[in-house]
């Protein structure tokens, strides 16, 4: 699936959820979709948690 595709689908499925749920229900799915993204991005390996806490506490990678 490319990118577009995917940016598509979930737009179509945040708007049919806000519209089913109101806006409390939305913004429950889309905090929930972005933090089971993530979770999905560390356990792959294409994001490193180290790090992003490093750069949070401001400190320089190499």
């Amino acid at each position: 699936m490319s990118g577009w595709l995917i940016g598509a689908i979930a737009g179509a499925v945040l708007a049919i959820v806000g519209l089913a749920f109101g806006f409390w229900g939305f913004l429950l799915v889309l905090v929930l979709a972005i933090v089971g993204g993530l979770v999905g991005a560390i356990i792959s390996g294409r994001l490193n948690v180290a790090a992003v806490v490093d750069a949070a506490r401001g400190r320089r990678s190499a």
